[in-house]
């Protein structure tokens, strides 16, 4: 029987008890330049290139917490009959092609996890798929990796995202399976599907960061719309105790500002990693306080996301994606992920190593920079020192459209 695993996660920075990873295997390779950019990617990626970076990345939290693999617990549900064909019968539901019902339920557990997210081919048995043009009948999850935006834990629950594309929509549906059917995981799960949300909420875990126990910052982006806020407020509006929610709207272009994460993370309990313009200069875009309180909601203007923050309590020292002086690098840095880092305790980073002014600002605000094969074959260690940042090789893996902290889903985090 498996072990019980409590879920807790009441801050970005809390010291990181467990986590969720997928590592990206064929699913990236199952694309081509024709089809990539409906796979939400502007390129293809190099599966070798971006697998090394990855291993760099789980290696470093391998050594820290406990991981969980997306396909190890997805396997492990599916060894139960009835949670198999509910999933299966679920997806080609969803995504038409309700003849692979047999085939999919025939395959053992193991070979059948793969396939939903590798993608299972089509077999040329009629004249339609003889003559289609696609490879794929279930096609792959090429942005799984990317595990942040299906779920996130707030409290000791989950929220299930609602997926913007459909091409992701079967991620959350297999998140929300193994929440739901996992021996290790005993919680309340919130799917915005069987909850009333409604069909035109979008919601995505890279828009929703836990700042502080009742406390959520959430951006209303191209993936997170307003009625994906209204479902996270009518969740708080059902628990008997006091919540807020800052939330910041996002222009929808370019596509490197798909989610709050990736103009905003928390690098520890007083700290902020920011993209300058969008967070703190005057603009355009909406800043709102939003205060649930018995069932009763409460919605502020303010000036903008620093200073909603402030107002909900929390002050926090920015530092400046791409570093201070030159607003090109700032755009460059940004683009690839600059200001996303992922906390596994407070003032412990993982971040992307091509970001060099991004680090470098880390840097004099008194973060050691290590990189992760040094700490891989234990030449330095990360808890010798009060902050760090570790490096990863981002060359690859930024290409895909998320940084680190987009590669993860949190479980439990120490309180403070």
């Amino acid at each position: 029987m498996a072990e019980s695993f409590d879920l807790q996660v009441e801050s970005e920075v809390g010291i990181l008890d467990g986590v969720i990873l997928h590592s990206p295997g064929a699913e990236i390779e199952n694309m081509t330049p024709g089809n990539a950019e409906r796979a939400l990617y502007s390129d293809i990626l190099n599966r070798k290139v971006a697998g090394r970076g990855y291993r760099q990345f789980s290696g470093v939290l391998e050594l820290s917490t406990r991981v969980f693999y997306i396909q190890d617990l997805l396997a492990n549900v599916l060894e139960k009959e009835t949670v198999r064909t509910e999933l299966v019968d679920r997806i080609i539901r969803n995504e038409n092609v309700l003849y692979l019902r047999q085939r999919l339920l025939e395959l053992p557990a193991e070979i059948l996890a793969r396939q939903l997210i590798e993608g299972v081919e089509m077999e040329r048995d009629n004249l339609s798929r003889f003559l289609s043009e696609e490879r794929y009948a279930l096609r792959p999850l090429h942005n799984f990796f990317f595990t942040r935006d299906a779920a996130v834990t707030v409290g000791n629950e989950v929220i299930i995202g609602r997926m913007a594309r459909r091409v992701r929509d079967r991620e959350a549906v297999i998140v929300a399976t193994i929440f739901s059917h996992h021996p290790s995981f005993s919680t309340r799960i919130h799917t915005p599907w069987s909850e009333g949300a409604g069909t035109a909420a979008t919601l995505e875990g890279g828009d929703m960061l836990v700042a502080a126990k009742d406390l959520l910052l959430i951006g209303n982006s191209s993936r997170s719309n307003t009625r994906g806020i209204d479902f996270v407020i009518d969740v708080l509006k059902k628990r008997k105790k006091p919540g807020r929610i800052v939330v910041q709207q996002l222009p929808p272009r370019p596509e490197s500002f798909i989610h709050l994460d990736m103009i905003f993370t928390f690098l520890d309990q007083h700290q902020c990693m920011i993209y300058e313009p969008l967070v703190s200069r005057p603009n355009p875009f909406h800043s709102v306080l939003i205060e649930v309180d018995n069932g009763k909601v409460h919605i502020s203007e303010e000036e903008n996301l620093m200073k909603a923050l402030e107002k909900a309590g929390m002050e926090l020292e920015p530092l400046y994606c791409g570093g201070r002086k030159d607003a090109w690098i700032q755009q460059r840095e940004q683009w690839h992920s600059g200001a996303n880092f992922f906390a596994f305790a407070p003032g412990k980073l993982i971040g992307y190593d091509r970001n060099v002014y991004t680090l470098e600002e880390l840097n004099r605000s008194g973060y050691e920079v290590l990189r992760a094969t040094e700490v891989l074959k234990r030449k330095v260690d990360p808890h010798a020192y009060s902050r760090c940042v570790i490096t990863v090789d981002g060359s690859e893996l930024a290409r895909g459209g998320g940084g680190c902290r987009c590669m993860t889903l949190p479980l439990r985090r120490r309180p403070f």
